[in-house]
């Protein structure tokens, strides 16, 4: 019995070491060579190099001034600890009311009459960092109003923010969220 359980043992060990530990040990060094900004989360840092979050995960941000991000189901909203969709069908009640609610905010708001899907519907994981051009473009005046600044100017930060589709077919022209007001910082910083 022990001669079949001693390469039994030895293999155990020689694939943990292997697979658990020198394969995983080796694409973290190649991702930190190759990929470093990535592989360390796509951190977005300010000027003294403070983390203010991910160009990777949705935040909220409440400010007029910014760009809001879409909906969160994420637990409180982009609790990433709490990521997942909410789960309601598009017969719930609940959801049908959260949609009025955000959907008469958004018209109260901006005047629009035609809303982007993507403003008042959460994301599958409930941390989505991008919005529609579209839900960018219906927020540029309230931006520009709360900056002090001329509208097409904050458009062009908006443009100049779209990502277009991967390879040019693969998905649908994006703006992230937290970039974009970055942009908008740097380009118009906030009066002491």
């Amino acid at each position: 019995m022990l001669s079949q359980l001693r390469p039994a043992i030895v293999m155990v060990a020689l694939f943990t070491l292997l697979l658990g530990v020198a394969y995983p040990l080796a694409i973290t060094g190649v991702a930190q060579w190759a990929f470093p900004t990535q592989a360390n989360g796509s951190l977005v840092r300010n000027g003294e190099g403070q983390v203010l979050g991910s160009a990777l995960i949705g935040q909220s941000f409440a400010e007029a001034r910014y760009l809001h991000p879409r909906p969160s189901a994420a637990g409180e909203g982009y609790d990433a600890s709490a990521s997942s969709g909410s789960n309601l069908g598009p017969l719930n009640a609940d959801l049908a009311a959260r949609i009025k609610t955000d959907a008469d905010a958004i018209r109260a708001d901006t005047g629009a009459t035609a809303i982007p899907a993507d403003a008042v519907t959460t994301s599958a994981s409930g941390l989505d960092p991008h919005i529609s051009p579209a839900y960018a473009r219906l927020q540029a005046a309230r931006v520009a109003q709360a900056r002090g600044v001329d509208v097409g100017v904050v458009q062009q930060v908006i443009d100049q923010n779209t990502e277009g589709a991967l390879f040019g077919f693969i998905g649908q022209p994006r703006v992230n969220v937290m970039l974009t007001n970055r942009a908008l910082d740097a380009r118009f910083p906030a009066a002491s």
